[in-house]
């Protein structure tokens, strides 16, 4: 089966991360989100994604010039312009000629739904799309789908107010599509799926969902990508799978001999790691030095950052190449982007560099 995953967006929802790099170039827990999405539809038998490109596309093809992330063929179709969701699926499913039943994935969405089980189920509805749904306290920031008893949907509500939401199922990013879903699109337009297919689909009867309950989580916030990682690191540190998962991508888990460190961490076997410094619950990149006296705690350590020595990181996150100076603070989700310069001896909370 083939699948298109949506990976254009701009990710102003991850700045400052998103300055120089792609949201889905981003790692968790050392794995790419989109390593971590394509691995996940290849358990399903995808055997083939095309790209929905148009934000930094030669990140993309610099980290995978062979054409393959997780085993599976990719091919790279770059908007010649901002398409927007449907127009944007459109272009990629003409550029990458598929003429049969799709699936759809934004490049944000990280979970553990069984799409084998949404393919299926769209194969008995006979619609033209199939979405799944997936249940939030607050609805108010997603889009809403009420369904009839069988899965018909009834109305495609973008963001309504919490307390006039028909339902807390919302739309999880995830869709099996037919070749005809995206007929109503002119080609080359800019056009939402949420916005203008979707509504016109329900109009038609031919819209359908099914409701998914397990891990599920939009990854494309500062604080759902930080959440999205510590969940990660939970989950690979305790269990030998998960531990053998983490060391394929070079990163070891526990505590290495002659080091000071606390266990439930994973390290990049390349990082630099002086034997004083405590290191509890966090995910250090290859190439990070860490000098003497520091504490690293439920913080992300990005590749080849230095944390100066007497520093203090606490449940914040360090983009690639930063140097944190000697003696400074970092607590409550600070974020420092990529290259950020800091000034020694600094206490930060919460604050994001650059803004």
């Amino acid at each position: 089966m083939q699948a298109v995953v949506l990976v254009g967006g701009m990710g102003t929802r991850l700045r400052p991360l998103t300055h120089e790099t792609p949201k889905q170039m981003l790692a968790i827990a050392g794995v790419t989100m989109l390593e971590r999405v394509v691995a996940r539809l290849a358990k399903f038998g995808v055997d083939r994604v095309v790209l929905s490109m148009g934000y930094m596309p030669d990140v993309f093809l610099a980290a995978f010039p062979n054409n393959r992330v997780a085993g599976v063929e990719i091919v790279y179709a770059v908007e010649p312009e901002p398409l927007d969701t449907a127009g944007g699926i459109k272009f990629a499913a003409d550029y990458g000629a598929i003429e049969e039943t799709y699936l759809v994935v934004n490049g944000d969405v990280i979970c553990d739904f069984d799409v084998a089980k949404l393919v299926e189920s769209h194969k008995r509805n006979s619609g033209l799309a199939t979405i799944a749904l997936v249940p939030v306290e607050d609805p108010s920031a997603f889009g809403v789908v009420p369904t009839a008893d069988d899965g018909r949907v009834l109305a495609f509500i973008e963001k309504p107010p919490r307390e006039s939401a028909p339902t807390n199922y919302i739309n999880a990013g995830i869709y099996v599509l037919e070749p005809d879903a995206l007929a109503s699109v002119p080609v080359g337009s800019r056009s939402s799926i949420e916005k203008v297919v979707f509504p016109h689909l329900v109009a038609s009867g031919s819209l359908y969902a099914t409701q998914f309950e397990g891990f599920w989580i939009d990854a494309g916030t500062i604080d759902n990508f930080y959440a999205t990682n510590m969940k990660f690191l939970s989950v690979l540190v305790r269990s030998s799978q998960g531990l053998a998962e983490a060391a394929d991508v070079g990163l070891v888990g526990g505590i290495p001999a002659g080091y000071n460190l606390i266990d439930g961490s994973l390290v990049a076997t390349t990082a630099q790691i002086s034997p004083d410094v405590r290191l509890i619950s966090s995910v250090v990149g290859p190439g990070v030095v860490i000098e003497s006296g520091v504490l690293v705690m439920h913080s992300i350590v990005m590749a080849t950052a230095v944390i100066s020595h007497h520093s203090h990181v606490m449940e914040s996150i360090v983009g690639n190449e930063v140097v944190i100076p000697p003696e400074t603070v970092l607590d409550d989700l600070c974020v420092i982007a990529d290259g950020s310069d800091l000034s020694a001896g600094v206490s930060l909370s919460g604050e994001k560099i650059p803004k």
